[in-house]
């Protein structure tokens, strides 16, 4: 399959009778690998239906954490630079759409 997976789908795999080949990344693999987890977790989460959101977003919260701590980022540090960001630029409060 060739990505990033939850620690438990190995097990889960072989349980089922299938074999599970899998291996630890390195820092910068596991780096890389988040990235690309959140878009593909981001973009299921565009595309879930209302029955779906929450766990999609769910799945999407697990890796921004996952990936915040790779970088040694706390919660409180990013809800600092998301406060600034929203006293220059706003939030999405009034629901604008640039034309």
């Amino acid at each position: 399959m060739g990505k990033l997976v939850r620690d438990r789908i190995p097990e889960i795999i072989e349980a089922s009778g299938r074999i599970a080949l899998v291996r630890q990344l390195t820092d910068s693999e596991f780096e890389r690998a988040l990235r690309l987890k959140l878009i593909e977790e981001a973009t299921e989460a565009g595309e879930a239906s209302e029955s779906e959101l929450v766990t999609e977003l769910a799945d999407v919260l697990e890796v921004f954490l996952a990936l915040a701590s790779a970088h040694g980022l706390t919660l409180e540090s990013i809800e600092v630079a998301r406060k600034k960001k929203e006293s220059e630029r706003g939030s999405f409060s009034k629901r604008l759409f640039l034309e």
